[in-house]
């Protein structure tokens, strides 16, 4: 079979023999780079617009060169390209997620759904999915980017893993309640922090793929912060509220390991690889250890 990506004004055609291809390290590492930096307690988003921008035109070095060819390449191609602020870089980001999802089904088919509402944002016309939420600058207060809500259907949104139009108006009212962090701030406590999540949680606050990484995301501000036995318990609470979720158990391998608890570590980068054979920093994690022995 020979799948096409196309974009501004040139095509790339993938191999037949695609699956037998190595993923591009290269693309990788941008990838990694790419999401480790959001990741940050503190960001520095002017150096992180810059990097960004070097990451984009180094992907489209690699398409020219005809060096995107596996599932993941496109799958990482599209992570770097989707914080693109021009349509060029946010069309080809729809393209890379659909071609990625077309080769590998197992792939979060929520990035897709995103990125082609941020490509009908940026051509200011209305998203489609509903994955959208612009922040107000003088209010602090998020709101749903508009939509057209008859282009895609509420079944069509739950295969891309969006909430329905319902969900959304929830979702909205839920994104101006007090973030985790915020709660922490105030309350200086864990514990009531950590009932607050369960409660989301039982309730269904946002999608499982949004409050998935809320949580992460929390987890790793208090690592930046040095408190971490307080990371250490989020990081592991999101292993128990999502068992099969790959990432969760990724992080949780990457604080153990950097917290010197390298056996408990590797077990939970082992179980990451078990939930996606395809995780290539479990993978290099595990395979650097074998060679310190």
């Amino acid at each position: 079979m020979t799948c096409l990506c196309w974009g501004a004004g040139f095509l790339l055609p993938l191999a037949a023999s695609a699956q037998q291809v190595k993923d591009n390290a290269v693309l990788q590492q941008m990838a990694d780079e790419d999401q480790q930096q959001r990741l940050k307690a503190t960001v520095d988003w002017a150096g992180l617009n810059r990097e960004d921008s070097i990451r984009r035109l180094k992907v489209f070095e690699l398409i020219r060169h005809q060096e995107v060819i596996t599932a993941k390449d496109h799958l990482n191609a599209g992570i770097i390209l989707q914080h693109g602020k021009d349509t060029v870089a946010s069309g080809w980001a729809v393209q890379c997620f659909a071609t990625a999802i077309s080769m590998d089904t197992t792939i979060e088919r929520w990035r897709y759904a995103a990125a082609v509402d941020r490509d009908l944002l940026l051509r200011d016309k209305p998203q489609i999915y509903g994955t959208q939420f612009l922040k107000d600058a003088g209010t602090g207060k998020w709101t749903r980017y508009r939509i057209d809500s008859t282009q895609v259907s509420d079944e069509q949104r739950r295969y891309y893993s969006v909430e329905t139009l319902a969900e959304q108006v929830e979702k909205e009212r839920l994104m101006n309640l007090q973030s985790f962090s915020d709660v922490y701030k105030t309350t200086h406590s864990l514990d009531n922090t950590i009932n607050q999540i369960k409660l989301a949680f039982e309730k269904g606050r946002l999608s499982a793929y949004s409050l998935e990484a809320e949580i992460n995301q929390f987890g790793y501000e208090l690592l930046g912060q040095g408190k971490l036995n307080e990371a250490l318990a989020i990081f592991k609470l999101n292993t128990e509220l999502y068992p099969d979720s790959f990432n969760t158990f990724n992080s949780y391998g990457e604080y153990l390991i950097a917290a010197g608890k390298k056996k408990a570590g590797l077990k939970a980068y082992k179980k990451s690889l078990k939930l996606k054979p395809a995780n290539e920093k479990a993978r290099r994690a595990l395979e650097a250890r074998k060679q310190k022995k």
